[in-house]
């Protein structure tokens, strides 16, 4: 089973206020780059990958996970979640608004798997309004399912 990658207090950022879903994918790969997971330009890499493709990060009602491909921008698999304050659009048919956008940094041997992992957690359907009422990263932490002990420094999961 693979586990999900650390998220550090300094990816989490809730009540977070995004005018678009652009700001909102920018949060997200901001407390990626915050905890060292991507560069700052990761965040265009997950707009244009959205800007190609479409809304497909809209996994769930309510809940988007940005990422992109593997690439230079990425520097260790990390995460970061953004709670919004009032959500935002998308554009996906069926699961605007988005109120929480999880981030997502991988390496290409890693990518689809934590991927897979997330979507386990994601199959709780009361999963994303935990998530958006969460009070703290560590509640974030648990509410993904981390183990006792889950790193939330990087540098503990080495």
């Amino acid at each position: 089973m693979t586990t999900l990658p650390p998220l550090p207090d300094d990816g989490v950022q809730l009540g977070a206020t995004a005018a678009t879903w652009q700001d909102a994918v920018r949060l997200a790969a901001a407390g990626l780059a915050r905890t060292g997971a991507a560069t700052p330009a990761y965040a265009d890499e997950m707009i244009r990958m959205i800007d190609d493709h479409g809304p497909y990060v809209v996994v769930a009602p309510g809940l988007a996970l940005a990422h992109a491909r593997p690439g230079p921008e990425v520097l260790r698999d990390g995460l970061s979640v953004v709670t919004l304050a009032t959500p935002v659009a998308f554009g996906h048919p069926h699961h605007d608004p988005v109120r929480v956008i999880v981030g997502l940094a991988a390496g290409y041997a890693t990518h689809l798997p934590v991927i897979a992992a997330l979507a386990n957690v994601f199959n709780d359907t009361d999963a994303v309004g935990a998530l958006a009422d969460a009070p703290s990263a560590a509640e974030v932490r648990t509410l993904l399912g981390a183990p006792e002990g889950y790193p939330a420094d990087p540098l503990d999961a080495a």
